[in-house]
């Protein structure tokens, strides 16, 4: 039960604070006063969305509070739209909450039915929903939808990987004829580098060798023989020397030089500098290979190395990608053995509660104002949810008159007809939890002798749990138990909304108002007797 809402710095609304009955309270006033506002409030605090642009100017940010008495314990809801960011937040018990959370109390606190809702009755898609909620257990319901999702994620998933084996699949013969190619010459990582070092340093050996061999040429070959020749000279020095002391120090020079020949010439020959020409022979055909590798796939050498990953990667998917197709797919038929399971089950439910529904209802619109051989069918037809998987689909078909044919709701229902139906339905769904419920202009279309049905009607449910009605009919608005009048004020040139509750003499001057005319008070005072 709402026992309290208070609103502030929201649209029309300054600082407003309504206190309500735990039976039948009523909202009017003149069209546009803003009396489905608050209604729109309580759906705000509820978890639907405001635009900031409603909060009042200058405001720093709009408030709506709301106590509700549940289950014998308080409970207080607010929640703050800020004006800078648009955001908002929610405190529940005057600690902060989720959306989620609060949306989840929802169903135990409050029924909101509008002329919108009679808009929804006209949508065959909603006709499920109306049924389903009335099930024992939303467990099947929230299963399917679970089911569904992730068989959806699953579908989504195979298609992106068999679109990209399908890609892959048509390079393959390409692929494996560029991975043999280069498995032919199996090129490895810095190898044409190590060569060509290689190659440089075997052409340094090749050239120091043939230095060496000059130098001995130099030494001992016949066209030159310095070692000889030299000798013979120092051996002619050594004789002069023994005739002329002045040449004893050339002759010892000539020595000294002679053992330096000596050991230039073992320096030489122990050398061992010698150009391996088959090595460089082999490391030339490596690099030529590398080289025709090279031109045959336009790349560089780590460009193949790269490329010759991005085969073995692509190749391995394909193998690990069906694998993984296979998985998918086994998946799919687990999930979807499941959901068959689950819309076997709710099919059930649906057509056992279908026939309780159906009794419910008829009862609920002959105390309405309709025929009482008023006749509701629920029509089921199959509709695929899933490739292969079908589920029976609601659609409600119903005769409001003897001697007519069944006919889609959609299709025959007058506006006050879809008022009372819904009506009917909302007394219904009600009778579990016992929430507030909230009627906005649900009497429209309605007059006369209806009229005072459907308000017989409300009265009876007000007897157990709390209604706020917003009419334009006196005739219903008599019935409150609190009775509340809306109507705009101008102050200072400021434009506010407010909403008080009226005492009996107040509440009759409302009345005369709404009914009209010169003998609108007689007529009030004869409604509220």
């Amino acid at each position: 039960m709402l026992e309290l809402l208070r609103i502030k710095n929201l649209a029309l609304i300054d600082d407003m604070e309504l206190e309500f009955h735990p039976g039948l309270n009523v909202l009017t006033g003149e069209s546009g006063a803003g009396k489905s506002f608050i209604l729109r409030a309580l759906d705000f605090i509820m978890g639907e969305k405001i635009k900031s642009s409603l909060i009042r100017p200058e405001a720093e940010k709009a408030v709506v509070e709301a106590m509700f008495v549940l289950e014998e314990q308080e409970l207080i809801l607010r929640r703050e739209l800020m004006a800078e960011s648009g955001r908002s937040r929610f405190f529940l018990n005057d600690k902060l909450s989720s959306q989620e959370k609060v949306q989840g109390l929802r169903e135990k606190l409050l029924i909101h039915t509008s002329q919108h809702g009679q808009q929804k009755l006209l949508k065959p898609g909603y006709h499920g929903q109306i049924l389903d909620t009335f099930l024992p257990s939303s467990a099947p319901l929230k299963r399917r939808d679970e089911l569904l999702q992730e068989l959806n994620r699953l579908a989504a998933e195979k298609k992106s990987l068999q679109d990209r084996l399908d890609k892959v699949s048509e390079k393959r013969e390409y692929l494996d004829f560029q991975s043999e190619q280069i498995e032919k010459v199996a090129p490895e990582q810095g190898e044409e580098d190590s060569l060509l070092q290689k190659r440089h340093d075997i052409r340094v050996k090749a050239q120091l060798a043939e230095t060496v061999q000059k130098a001995l040429d130099t030494l001992h070959s016949p066209e030159y023989n310095l070692k000889d020749t030299f000798f013979q000279l120092k051996k002619s020095l050594h004789i002069i020397a023994e005739h002329n002391s002045e040449f004893a120090s050339y002759a010892q020079e000539a020595e000294n030089f002679q053992a330096w020949l000596d050991d230039v010439d073992s320096g030489l020959r122990s050398t061992s500098a010698h150009a391996d020409t088959a090595e460089l022979e082999a490391v030339e055909a490596r690099l030529w290979k590398l080289s025709q590798l090279k031109r045959k796939l336009n790349r560089s050498l780590e460009e193949i190395l790269s490329f010759q990953q991005e085969i073995d990667e692509t190749i391995s998917f394909l193998d690990e990608g069906g694998l993984k197709l296979k998985q998918l797919q086994k998946q799919e038929k687990k999930l979807k053995d499941e959901l068959l399971k689950v819309v076997d089950e709710l099919d059930a439910l649906r057509q056992d509660h279908a026939r309780q529904l159906q009794v419910k209802l008829e009862k609920e619109l002959s105390n309405l104002g309709f025929s009482q051989h008023v006749s509701i069918k629920f029509e089921f037809s199959p509709e695929e949810i899933y490739p292969d998987i079908l589920e029976n689909r609601l659609r409600l078909l119903w005769v409001p008159n003897p001697g007519q044919p069944p006919q889609p709701l959609d299709m025959i229902a007058s506006g006050g007809e879809l008022s009372r139906f819904l009506l009917a339905l909302v007394g219904l769904r009600s009778e579990q939890n016992l929430p507030t419920l909230l009627f906005d202009e649900v009497d429209a279309g309605i007059g006369g002798t209806i009229l005072n049905q459907v308000g017989k009607r409300i009265q009876d449910l007000a007897k157990d749990r709390q209604i706020i009605l917003i009419t334009h009919w006196a005739q219903l608005a008599c019935l409150a138990q609190r009775h509340f009048v809306v109507l705009k004020s101008v102050v200072d040139e400021q434009t506010f909304t407010l909403c008080h509750s009226l005492s009996p003499q107040e509440s009759r001057q409302e009345l005369a108002r709404m009914v009209g005319g010169d003998k609108g008070l007689e007529l009030a005072a004869e409604l509220q007797k």
